[in-house]
This record gives C-alpha cells, structure tokens and sequence, in this order.
C-alpha cells in the first residue's frame, strides 16, 4: 500500500482504538507483614467480571509487591494514552500521612509512620496518569480504608485513620468505600460491604454514575446502620453511563 493508505490506516486504528475502555484492577489481601484480609481478592476478580462485560479491558493484579503495584500503574498509564476512558480500582489497606494518601502493596513491613512515604504507592500517582493524556472520563474507586494493622505501633491518634480528600483532575470521578478520616468493613460474606454493593449496582441500565454511587451510599449507609458512608470527589463535565 501507498504511505498515504498506511497514514490513513493507522488513524482508523487510533480511532477505534479511543473508543475502548481501559482498567486497571488490584486486589492485595496476603500481608506479610500485616495479616491476612479475607476479601479484596474476591472483590478484585468481582470488578474485573463486571467491568470486561461492560466493555472494559481489564488487568488485574493480585497481591503485588511495591515494585509490582509501581509498574502496573505506570504500564497502565502508558496505554492510557490509547483510551477514552480509564478506570482504577485497589482494594486493600491504605493510609494516609500528613495528607497524602498511600495504598499498601503486600510486602510493606511499616514499623513506623516515617517508611509509608517509601514503601507504598502514593494514590496520586494514578492521577498523575490520568491528568497528563487528557482522556474524556477517569475514575478512580478506592475500597482502601480498612482498620490498618500498620498505625497500632505508630503511636498516632484516631484522626486520619481512613483516607484523606483527593483533587480529581478535570473530567475525573474518585470514590471512596467511605468517608474521609472514616475506616470501611471488610465485610462478612465473600465481598467487602463497599464493592459487594457497587458490584450489585454498577451494571444497572440508563443511570448515569452519580445516581449509580447514590444508590451504593444509600445502601451501604443502611447495612452499618449509618457507620460507613461511601464518598465521591467528581470534575465530570457531562453525564456517565457504564450501561447506557
């Protein structure tokens, strides 16, 4: 073919190519330095379910290690560039310290407050993705508030024991199991109390994401008896439908 027809190839490849969803999953349970929790794993696999038959292409990634998590995110970003849409979504222990936010990879040994800053990933490295290619949506989802074995020793008090507000970049939505400063249930069946109802919720035909967290609040909130309140940080410009 002429240069000419392999020009116009390549831009009907990037075309169909933006319109494709991406996601990234990370589920971390096995601790080695901080127990065992019995249900990201089992929520990681229920998102991955749901987002594939939603039409996401999805990368899941079980239990990884710093350097694992920090290359799984940065691979991501990397594609990203390719898509309308991305997604993020960690369940697992997360903290935060001095107002940044950090997730918890699986061998992260944090005898004091000062390591977090080394030995887990700041939440903000995923928005710092999302921001640079522009894309139409990114979201972010975060049932990364569970009590965290990790602050007994660290000698701090009840405040800032759950996640800290985000900004979203422009056309970004970040949801959080519960609200700032606040700890989530893991939960007593085969998903946390969070992503078991986000699961039932977020394929249900023609409501737009802000009615589809509505709904995963209400719920929540009447489970714990008002104990856990999911929480949204949004700069959406117009309405988002995972099922139109």
């Amino acid at each position: 073919p002429t240069d000419g027809s392999r020009s116009n190839q390549r831009g009907e490849d990037t075309a169909a190519s933006k319109r494709k969803r991406l996601a990234l999953v990370i589920g971390c349970a096995e601790y080695e330095h901080g127990g065992v929790l019995d249900n990201p794993i089992n929520d990681a696999r229920a998102m991955q379910q749901e987002l594939e038959a939603l039409g996401f292409i999805v990368s899941i990634r079980e239990n990884p290690s710093l350097r694992e998590f920090k290359m799984a995110i940065d691979d991501f970003g990397t594609e990203l560039q390719n898509f309308d849409e991305g997604l993020f979504y960690f369940a697992g222990h997360g903290v935060q310290v001095k107002g940044k936010n950090y997730l918890i990879p699986v061998d992260a040994n944090l005898k004091t407050e000062q390591q977090v800053e080394y030995d887990c990933v700041r939440a903000d490295r995923i928005l710092m993705h999302m921001e640079k290619y522009k894309n139409n949506v990114n979201i972010v989802i975060l049932d990364a508030c569970r009590n965290n074995p990790f602050e007994r020793s660290w000698n701090r008090g009840l405040t800032g024991r759950g996640l800290a507000s985000m900004s979203p970049p422009e056309g970004s939505l970040i949801a959080f199991a519960t609200s700032p400063d606040k700890t989530a249930s893991d939960g007593k069946g085969d998903n946390g109390l969070f992503t078991g109802e986000l699961i039932k919720t977020i394929d249900r035909e023609g409501i737009t994401i802000n009615q589809m967290f509505q709904q995963v609040r209400k719920s929540v909130k009447d489970i714990s008896n008002g104990q856990q309140i999911p929480w949204e940080l949004s700069s959406l410009t117009a309405d988002y439908y995972f099922n139109p």
